[in-house]
């Protein structure tokens, strides 16, 4: 009987790598595939897969995507920021891109299953496939997957779901590899500060008030995109205690500020429900993760409209940022995401 075909998302680093080695030890048949980005250190990610390849002697294919990542990507990341709101790019480009393009010339290539690096496991449920939660908590990169449909989960395979990051160097280097400990940078494009990056596509200066919640002009920003929710530092408002950003009106040109407790919400309303099979029951409750490094809080979900829902939480979030993800989770399994529109502040936490 014919080994599987797997098709690896190559990078070159310690996970990738070992998501390879771990997938031959199991008797598939592993095929590396690199993505040819618009990064300034593409040469040099180039050689390390090509060595990584042919250390562990299997074949190695580069798939072009530098236009597309521009577009998708880039083109999502300042375009959100330009709107006043914060951007997630790993988790719109793994949807548009690794499981999206690449894993399309995967497929095209005679690839039965895709699989990457990623600390995530796939588990069934009712005889369905599910992203979840890896077993390593302090690497689990399951949000970072929550916007993957249904069809996408089909073909996937995550090799690492169940070790520990730690288990992995080991591992690697008894098979011979030698990794520096690096752990890949949260936006792989952003090679220097937000601020110039945006400026380099066309985000230039661009004056406006920084203002209280009350309406109260108090000083001057020179972008909106140059902050983020929750800031605190570099805002030039000296006060009896500090200041943060509260909220950002891209389309009105103002920094919202306020004091700490006016960074707390028990609400905010979300747009863009994804569902990777059918849509939870509503009013659902359950735990609700809104950046990749928050802790997961109990909420309650509600539809409020045409393409509109409310998360309700137990107890105050601190710094609900719009633009970013909103993942819900059933135990380990990813059953939602949304993305965050608007966040209702309150004066005391």
């Amino acid at each position: 009987m014919a080994a599987l075909k797997v098709g690896v998302a190559m990078s070159g680093g310690v996970d990738s790598t070992m998501a390879a080695s771990l997938l031959m030890e199991r008797g598939y048949e592993v095929h590396g595939f690199f993505m040819q980005l618009p990064l300034n250190h593409q040469e040099a990610l180039e050689t390390r897969a090509r060595q990584v390849a042919a250390h562990l002697n299997i074949p190695l294919t580069l798939v072009d995507l530098r236009q597309q990542f521009l577009a998708e990507v880039i083109g999502y990341f300042t375009k959100t920021y330009q709107a006043g709101l914060t951007p997630n790019p790993c988790i719109h480009c793994n949807r548009m891109i690794k499981f999206g393009l690449l894993a399309q010339a995967m497929r095209a290539a005679g690839m039965e299953q895709i699989a990457t690096g990623h600390y995530a496991r796939l588990v069934e449920h009712r005889g369905k496939r599910w992203i979840a939660r890896g077993q390593d908590p302090v690497k689990d990169q399951s949000y970072f997957l929550a916007r993957l449909s249904g069809d996408q989960l089909q073909h996937l395979n995550f090799p690492l779901g169940g070790w520990s990051k730690e288990a992995i160097y080991e591992r690697a280097g008894q098979l011979g590899f030698s990794f520096s400990g690096e752990e890949s940078q949260d936006v792989c494009f952003l090679e220097e500060d937000l601020a110039s990056f945006l400026a380099q596509h066309g985000l230039g200066q661009q004056s406006g008030p920084v203002q209280t919640l009350e309406g109260k002009t108090i000083g001057e920003h020179h972008g909106v995109w140059r902050y983020t929710i929750g800031q605190r530092r570099g805002l030039g408002l000296p006060d009896a205690t500090p200041w943060y950003v509260v909220a950002l009106d891209g389309p009105g040109n103002r920094v919202i500020v306020g004091k700490n407790d006016q960074l707390f919400s028990r609400t905010c309303t979300l747009h863009s429900l994804l569902v990777p099979h059918e849509p939870p029951k509503l009013p659902w409750s359950g735990q609700v993760q809104l950046r990749s490094r928050h802790k997961p809080a109990l909420a309650t979900l509600h539809s409020t409209g045409a393409d509109q829902w409310q998360l309700c939480f137990e107890n105050p979030q601190r710094a609900m940022t719009p633009g970013q993800f909103a993942v819900l989770y059933e135990e380990d399994r990813v059953i939602a995401s949304g993305i965050i529109a608007e966040a209702h502040q309150e004066k005391t936490p």
